[in-house]
C-alpha cells in the first residue's frame, strides 16, 4: 500500500472538517496507530480501508487508486433515457458495494456453466445454455418451470443479484458483470409474466457473458433490439428455461386441447398465453388455428378460466414489489456482525437509516398489550 494511498487519506481528511485526530476517531483508530499508518510505518487492514472509505465517503477503489473499467461507457453509444441512468447508477451503486465486500473478503458466490458454444446460431446456443442451466438447477432439487417468482431461485442457483425497482417509459432492465458480481437490475412491472420474462432474459446474457459488462434491455419487445444476435440467444434461452421442450412435451402427451385446460397450463407454468401459445405451435403441439385462439388470450382470462384469480392478483402484487438483493445484504450483514464493517453500508443497501436498522436488528419490539 503505497504513498498514494496516504495521500489520498490526507485529502479527505483535509475536505472532512475534522483534524487527523478526530478523523482517526470516526475510523474507529487511536491517533498515534493512524499516524504511523499514515507515515507507512504501519499497513492499513482491510477494515481501516473500508472504514476510512466509509467516513470520507468513497470508495476503496478509490483510495488504493485504482481505474476499473466503467461498464456504464457503453451506455454512451446512443441516447439513453432517464430509466436507463437510474438503472446503471443502480448497478453501480451495487457493483461497488461487492468491490468493497470482496475487499474484505466477503464474496459473491459464482456458478460456471461453461462457455457458451460458438460455433452454433444464436437460437440453439441460447437453448443449449439453457439446458446446462436445467442440469445445474435439477441438481439444486430446482424445477425453474414450477417457481412464480425467479429473483430468489437465480441468486440461490445461480450466484447472480436480483434488483427489483420501478422505473418510467416501459423500461425493461439490464445486466451487469465485473470482475466482483453479476447483477440485474429489472423492472417492477403490473403484467408479472413479463417480468418473470425480463428475468429469464437477463439470467440468459449474464451466463453467455454478453459483453463481459453492462447489457441494456430498454425494451425487449422493439423490433430492431430483437434483431441482435445476443437478444436472439437470451431470448431463446428464456423460453427453453421457462417452457422446456421435454416438458412440455410430457405436459401435453394426453391433453384435451380447450380454453380451460391451455388455460390451466398456462397457470402452472406461470408464463403469459401469447408466449405458450406460440411456443406449443413451434414445438407442433398445437395447430396453427388453435395458437391463434389461444394468444388472443390474456393473463386474466386465463386466471379465470382456471379458477386461479386470488393466486394471479398475488403474482400482480408481487411482480410490483421492489426488491434488493439477498445475497448482498447477507454479505454486508455478515462484516457487521464479525467487525469487519459498520452498519452503514447495510443501512444504504437496504435504504434506510442506521438507527432503525440497529434498533431492528437489536429486537427492539412494541410492548405487548397486557390483559386486565
Amino acid at each position: 500500500m503505497g504513498g498514494d494511498t496516504s495521500k489520498r487519506i490526507q485529502q479527505l481528511i483535509a475536505e472532512s472538517d475534522l483534524n487527523q485526530t478526530e478523523f482517526a476517531a470516526r475510523v474507529g483508530l487511536d491517533a498515534p496507530k493512524f499516524s504511523k499508518s499514515l507515515s507507512g510505518t504501519r499497513r492499513f487492514t482491510s477494515l481501516d480501508l473500508a472504514r476510512i472509505a466509509e467516513v470520507g465517503g468513497v470508495t476503496v477503489d478509490w483510495l488504493l487508486g485504482i481505474d476499473k473499467p466503467a461498464p456504464a461507457l457503453a451506455a454512451r453509444s446512443r441516447d439513453v433515457t432517464t430509466s436507463e441512468k437510474q438503472a446503471i447508477a443502480e448497478a453501480q451503486r451495487l457493483a461497488q458495494f461487492w468491490s468493497d465486500l470482496a475487499f474484505l473478503n466477503y464474496r459473491q458466490p459464482r456458478v460456471d456453466l461453461g462457455s457458451t458454444p460458438r460455433r452454433s446460431s444464436c437460437l440453439v446456443q441460447g437453448r443449449e445454455l439453457a439446458e446446462s442451466a436445467l442440469e445445474h438447477a435439477a441438481k439444486r432439487g430446482v424445477e425453474p418451470w414450477r417457481m412464480r417468482d425467479l429473483a430468489p431461485l437465480v441468486e440461490d442457483v445461480f450466484g447472480i443479484d436480483v434488483r427489483i425497482m420501478p422505473f418510467a417509459n416501459g423500461y425493461d432492465g439490464l445486466s451487469w458483470g465485473d470482475d466482483t458480481c453479476k447483477l440485474m437490475v429489472v423492472a417492477t412491472s403490473e403484467v408479472p409474466a413479463r417480468q418473470r420474462f425480463n428475468i429469464a432474459h437477463e439470467l440468459g446474457h449474464l451466463l453467455a457473458g454478453d459483453d463481459q459488462g453492462l447489457h441494456l434491455d430498454a425494451n425487449m419487445s422493439d423490433a430492431e433490439h430483437r434483431k441482435d444476435p445476443s437478444e436472439k440467444r437470451a431470448n431463446a434461452f428464456a423460453t427453453e428455461f421457462l417452457l422446456p421442450r421435454k416438458v412440455l412435451q410430457e405436459k401435453t402427451k394426453n391433453i384435451a386441447w380447450s380454453d380451460r385446460s391451455f388455460a390451466e397450463l398456462a397457470c402452472d407454468l406461470w408464463v403469459s398465453p401469447v408466449n405458450l401459445a406460440w411456443r406449443l405451435y413451434n414445438l407442433k403441439l398445437i395447430t396453427s388455428e388453435q395458437c391463434s385462439r389461444f394468444r388472443s388470450m390474456r393473463g386474466i382470462d386465463t386466471a379465470l378460466l382456471a379458477e386461479r384469480m386470488d393466486l394471479h392478483w398475488q403474482w400482480i402484487a408481487s411482480a410490483g414489489q421492489p426488491r434488493v438483493s439477498v445475497p448482498l445484504i447477507r454479505a454486508a450483514f455478515l462484516a457487521y456482525q464479525r467487525g469487519d464493517a459498520t452498519l452503514r453500508p447495510l443501512a444504504n443497501i437496504i435504504g434506510v437509516d442506521t438507527d432503525f436498522l440497529r434498533h431492528a436488528i437489536d429486537g427492539a419490539r412494541e410492548e405487548s398489550p397486557v390483559s386486565s
